[in-house]
């Protein structure tokens, strides 16, 4: 495969998704005015922010076992294809009920683009090129969150807050020409042909696992505003737990032998251990930080997107380098390296808040970035461990983790943001130093989180060869 064949098919899966990232952060400095012109509740605002990131994490898996069915090329563009009708619905939308229903569908879109993406980065690049493919996918995710409040704030007071779907047409047709044009058409693995794949999923599995996400999901949102004890989160709750249950008591019975063969493989399983960990942690730190620039360091939205540049460009100057080092150092030690610094960074932010000012944030957000770009290893070891013909299922498994792992980060760093917040409001402190303490304590947990990742990092790819062993297990 030519060199300008393999920067093509970077840049698709690069720009898929960007563009789905993007949306996932662009509606939260719209929602006031959205709010205020289709009539939604407080509850109402809730779902709208909500609706994609749910229908996204409870569609995962589905789209994973479609992109292993039907190919990783034509998931992409179905993916791509959908959320592009969806953000065109979003745009006429005129209630919010029909809002609510598109945000939905742009969820189910962006759940086949992200197991597609990762898939054709596992298999369809060359080997020596898929840790830095992973980086830019990395990359472009961490821009579109970067930059997504800054977009926003601009076309919601320029434009007007339908603009913000509008604008997803043209580029979701541009991403549509090129996966048609770049990707390759034989993107299915053959493993298996001739005879009946033992490892396939069964629909019902998948639903079940659908079922519960979602409810799940639903405790986790509803849960900390209406009462844990009221009957729908109650009800939600029951069905999450006995979905989890079945769930497993089918895995024991071989009823899903996929997910047991890809358990059975330590990288992948410390892949998911630690991309669960990061999302408890840096999820629910982004999401306080952005409150904290803009309540506590008095920043406009803009200023506050624009302040986690530092993030950004700190990820794409260590990237290019992520190869190299695990040719000299090995998987292992790069990966635990870059948990180590992301912990660190999280307690520099910490300590730089006290200042009260944003130039205190910077060395932490700095770290974060550089060494989440590190942790890069985690991933493609993860994506390489799992065979060819569960690449979808395996990137969908991932994928569905990293999303469920933020909605809990945000709840478990918000539960502690808001107890130190309130006890130092009862002790009488001002209103000011009582958020700056909760946003430390939240930090210091997140720290902790993220840094129990290391020893797993160094126990899943210990032992695991260099980017310069052939690929595949």
């Amino acid at each position: 495969m030519n060199r300008l064949r393999v920067l093509s098919i970077v840049a698709t899966t690069g720009l898929s998704t960007f563009l789905i990232a993007l949306d996932n952060s662009v509606v939260y400095v719209a929602l006031p005015r959205i709010g205020r012109e289709l009539a939604l509740s407080d509850a109402g605002l809730k779902w709208a922010a909500a609706a994609y990131p749910l229908a996204l994490a409870s569609f995962l898996l589905v789209a994973g076992q479609f992109t292993d069915t039907v190919g990783r090329r034509r998931a992409l563009l179905t993916g791509v294809a959908t959320f592009t009708v969806a953000s065109v619905l979003c745009a006429v939308s005129t209630t919010g009920a029909a809002l609510l229903g598109a945000r939905a569908l742009q969820g189910v879109g962006a759940a086949f683009v992200l197991p597609a993406s990762l898939a054709i980065t596992s298999h369809d690049l060359p080997h020596r090129m898929r840790t830095a493919a992973f980086g830019a996918l990395t990359a472009s995710m961490a821009s579109a969150l970067a930059f997504g409040p800054v977009v926003s704030g601009v076309v919601t007071q320029g434009l007007g807050w339908q603009w913000l779907f509008a604008l997803n047409l043209p580029l979701g047709l541009v991403v549509c020409a090129l996966c048609a044009l770049v990707l390759p058409r034989a993107s299915r693995c053959t493993e298996g042909a001739g005879r009946k794949a033992p490892s396939a999923v069964p629909l019902p599995v998948n639903a079940l696992a659908c079922v519960s996400v979602a409810a799940f999901a639903y405790v986790l949102i509803q849960g900390p505003s209406h009462g844990f004890t009221e009957p729908s989160v109650l009800l939600c709750a029951v069905t999450a737990g006995g979905g989890l249950l079945a769930l497993y008591c089918s895995r024991r019975q071989g009823r899903s032998p996929a997910l047991t063969l890809l358990l059975r493989r330590r990288a992948f399983t410390g892949g998911l251990l630690t991309q669960l960990l990061w999302g408890l942690g840096v999820t629910g730190v982004y999401f306080y930080t952005s409150q904290f620039l803009q309540n506590g360091l008095r920043l406009s939205p803009t200023e506050a997107g624009l302040a986690f540049t530092p993030v950004v460009c700190a990820l794409f100057a260590t990237v290019p380098f992520v190869t190299a080092l695990t040719r000299r150092f090995g998987d292992s030690r790069v990966a635990a390296s870059g948990l180590f610094f992301v912990a660190l960074g999280l307690l520099l932010v910490a300590l730089g808040s006290r200042s009260g000012r944003l130039a205190g944030l910077l060395p932490g957000l700095v770290s974060v970035g550089a060494g989440s770009a590190l942790a890069l290893p985690l991933t493609t070891r993860a994506m390489r461990a799992s065979p060819e013909h569960l690449s979808g299922f395996a990137a969908g498994l991932f994928s569905a983790t990293r999303e469920v792992s933020g909605v809990f980060g945000v709840v478990v760093v918000g539960a502690v943001v808001t107890f130190v917040q309130d006890a130092r409001l009862a002790d009488g402190a001002p209103a000011g130093q009582s958020l700056s303490a909760g946003y430390q304590a939240g930090l210091y947990l997140a720290a902790v989180l993220v840094g129990a990742g290391v020893p797993v990092a160094r126990w899943s790819l210990r032992g695991t060869a260099t980017a310069r062993t052939p690929p595949g297990p």
